[in-house]
């Protein structure tokens, strides 16, 4: 049996650290071997993570201080900004670094600097970045020694759309993406609108017509239909811990149906490991913990207009997960491994 491959976690302490090693400890071939974390460097995981108490796992250290000889890849899961400085710093140190912050998404260098409001101090690592949208990545990410995850909303929303606008079904000036996320989508930090009584009992829409995804999901689809596309994102912050649902509206091409859409749609996903079309309407509560994205397609009530609605969880498909997902492909290994895992119901 060939040894495992070593892994090392950046920012263990955060949320997406958290998932990461969850799906790191499940998986066959891989082997944890660091966790870094500035604030909270010194102290054994189970002490910002309970769950973990009674598993043998490395204490959280500065990254700096890790032996980077016994490191084969990295997740990184380090706070937008920060990421591309600490990963410019250690990329020849390692085979592959699997990036689950903003800081390689965003291909120009001149639109990430107005979306993130700081510049790009690495502009090339940011081109030769591989942009980790798993079903649509395939051919890009074998032997990539640097893979930028999607955001939660854009994985969602992309994989809603890109098989109509991939096969030109779509009017693509037309498209609304209404988008509600759980509270763990903010991140794991003290900020007054995420305690307690600010997010319970209640919802609200932020970040409107502003949201730092809205071009990242632009980026793709303009990449893809060979247009330039514009969409209308509004996010929303719901009462509950993880979750993710995108209900998108969309004017059909002229001369295309709803029925060719759907025919269009089933064919694209139909072996897909984990994205699934259902005829019920999709629920997050289905997929929690669960690498999957599930979606329903809907004929409006308008003519010529389709509903489609996406669910993942945004810890795990919308982050951690694919992340998994991509380094199995980096491997050419089956990119099912160590997420077979059912969601949690109820």
């Amino acid at each position: 049996m060939s040894a495992k491959t070593k892994i090392a976690i950046l920012g263990a302490s955060g949320y997406t650290g958290a998932e990461s090693i969850r799906l790191v400890m499940g998986h066959p071939n891989l082997e944890l071997k660091a966790l870094t974390g500035y604030s909270r460097a010194g102290q054994a995981l189970e002490a910002t993570y309970p769950n973990f108490t009674g598993y043998d796992l490395p204490p959280i250290q500065k990254w700096e201080d890790v032996e980077w000889s016994d490191i084969d890849a990295v997740f990184a899961c380090l706070p937008h900004g920060a990421s591309q400085e600490t990963i410019a710093q250690i990329k020849d140190k390692v085979d592959c670094i699997i990036d689950l912050s903003a800081d390689f998404r965003i291909k120009d260098p001149d639109l990430y600097a107005s979306t993130y409001g700081r510049p790009h101090g690495f502009p090339s690592l940011l081109q030769n970045a591989v942009y980790g949208l798993t079903e649509y990545a395939r051919n890009d990410l074998r032997g990539a020694d640097l893979v930028a995850c999607p955001g939660c909303y854009p994985t969602c929303s992309l994989l809603s759309l890109l098989p109509g606008v991939e096969a030109g079904m779509f009017d693509l000036s037309s498209i609304i993406i209404d988008a509600k996320s759980g509270v763990t989508g903010a991140g794991r930090k003290a900020k007054e609108g995420l305690i307690f009584s600010e997010v319970s009992d209640g919802a609200h829409a932020y970040g409107v017509a502003s949201h730092r995804h809205a071009p990242e999901i632009d980026q793709v689809l303009g990449r893809i239909s060979g247009q330039d596309v514009v969409v209308s994102f509004t996010p929303h912050l719901i009462p509950m811990n993880r979750g993710m649902i995108t209900t998108t509206y969309v004017n059909l091409a002229k001369g295309v149906t709803f029925e060719q859409v759907k025919s269009e749609y089933e064919g694209r996903y139909a072996t897909e490991p984990f994205a699934h079309i259902v005829e019920s309407v999709p629920q997050t509560r289905h997929i929690r913990g669960s690498n999957r994205f599930v979606m329903g397609i809907f004929k409006d009530r308008i003519p010529g207009r389709v509903i489609i609605i996406g669910v993942i969880d945004n810890l795990t498909k919308g982050s951690a997960g694919q992340a998994i997902q991509n380094y199995n492909l980096v491997r050419g290994w089956d990119e099912t491994l160590g997420l077979k895992h059912l969601a949690v119901f109820p």
